[in-house]
C-alpha cells in the first residue's frame, strides 16, 4: 500500500492493470470517493464488467476482499473530514519535546517528508498538463481559493499575472463573482485550491466550468476534493504538519515548481512580458 490515498494508490496502478480491471478504476476515480461505497454488483455494472473483475481489482490494491477495501476508505473518509479543532484535540495530550529546539527539528523532519513525499507522488503527466495550460496564450485564467488558500490562489495568479496576460482572481463580491463565472466557456482554465474541510461553492465552480466546456485544475490534499471529480488535472499535496492546521508548504513547493515550468514553456514571450510590466510600474510610480 501507499502512503497515499487510495485514489493515488490506484491512479499508481492504473498502467499495472487488466483493460477490464481499468474500466473499475476510472468509474471508483469518477466518482470518488462516493463510488467505492457501492456494492460489488452496482460498481461491475457501472463499469460493463464482472463481479470477479471488481474483486481481482481489490486484490491488486493489496486487500484480502472488498469488506478490507470499504473499511481503509472509511478509515481516510475520517481523515479527510478532520478539523482543525479534531486535530487538536487529538495531539493536544501527544508526548513530545515541546522546547524551541525540540519544535524546530520535529518541523524540520515533518515539513522536509512532506514536501518530499508530495514530489514524488505527483505524476509528471498531470504536472506537464498544468504547465500546458496556464501557458496557452488563448486561454483565460481565473483562480480561486478557500479559507486560507486564496493566499495561495492569490499568489501563483501574481506569478501568472506577470508571464501572460488574461490572468484574474476571482472576485469576492458577488454580482462581480457571477459575471465572472457567466463568462466561463471552452477557452477558460479554472485553477482551484480546495483543502480538508471542503467548501461545496468550489465544487460547483468546478463543475460548471467543466459543463462550460471550460478545463479546471485543482490542488487539493491527498484525500482529494470533491472537485477532483471535474478536473483535467489534479495537483494532490501532503498536509503534515506540526500544528493542528492542514500544512501549505508542500503545496506552496508544488506552486512554485509550477511557475519554473510556465516560465521554461513561456520562453522570451515570458520575459517581454515581465520587462513591459516592469517599465508601466516604473512609469506610474508602482516600484
Amino acid at each position: 500500500m501507499t502512503s497515499g490515498t487510495l485514489a493515488d494508490d490506484i491512479r499508481l496502478k492504473l498502467g499495472t492493470l487488466s483493460p477490464a480491471e481499468r474500466k473499475v478504476a476510472r468509474v471508483l476515480l469518477a466518482a470518488y470517493p462516493a463510488a467505492g461505497f457501492e456494492t460489488v454488483a452496482t460498481i461491475a455494472e457501472r463499469a460493463a464488467v464482472s463481479a470477479p473483475t471488481v474483486l481481482r481489482f481489490v486484490a491488486r490494491l493489496g486487500y484480502s476482499g472488498f469488506p478490507e477495501f470499504q473499511a481503509a476508505l472509511r478509515a481516510e473518509l475520517d481523515q479527510r473530514n478532520a478539523s482543525p479543532l479534531s486535530l487538536y484535540e487529538e495531539t493536544e495530550d501527544a508526548p513530545g519535546d515541546d522546547s524551541a529546539a525540540g519544535l524546530m527539528a520535529r518541523s524540520s523532519r515533518l515539513f522536509t517528508t512532506a514536501v518530499a513525499q508530495t514530489m514524488a507522488e505527483t505524476p509528471p503527466h498531470d504536472l506537464e498538463r498544468a504547465i500546458t495550460l496556464l501557458s496557452d496564450r488563448k486561454r483565460r485564467i481565473t483562480l480561486v481559493g478557500g479559507r486560507f488558500t486564496h493566499l495561495l490562489a492569490q499568489y501563483l495568479g501574481l506569478h501568472l499575472m506577470q508571464l501572460r496576460d488574461d490572468v484574474h482572481i476571482l472576485p469576492e463580491r458577488d454580482v462581480e463573482r457571477a459575471a465572472a463565472l457567466a463568462r466561463l466557456g471552452r477557452r477558460d482554465v479554472l485553477v482551484v485550491l480546495d483543502y480538508r474541510r471542503y467548501e461545496s461553492d468550489k465544487t460547483a465552480l468546478a463543475q460548471l466550468a467543466q459543463e462550460r466546456g471550460g478545463k479546471v485544475v485543482v490542488f487539493t490534499d491527498t484525500w482529494l476534493s470533491p472537485t477532483s471529480a471535474h478536473a483535467e488535472v489534479v495537483l494532490p499535496s501532503q498536509v503534515t504538519t506540526p500544528s493542528p492546521y492542514d500544512s501549505l508548504v508542500p503545496t506552496l513547493a508544488v506552486i512554485e515548481t509550477v511557475v519554473a515550468g510556465l516560465i521554461t514553456a513561456l520562453g522570451d514571450e515570458a520575459h517581454q512580458h515581465m520587462r513591459h510590466t516592469e517599465d508601466i510600474a516604473r512609469r506610474t510610480g508602482l516600484v
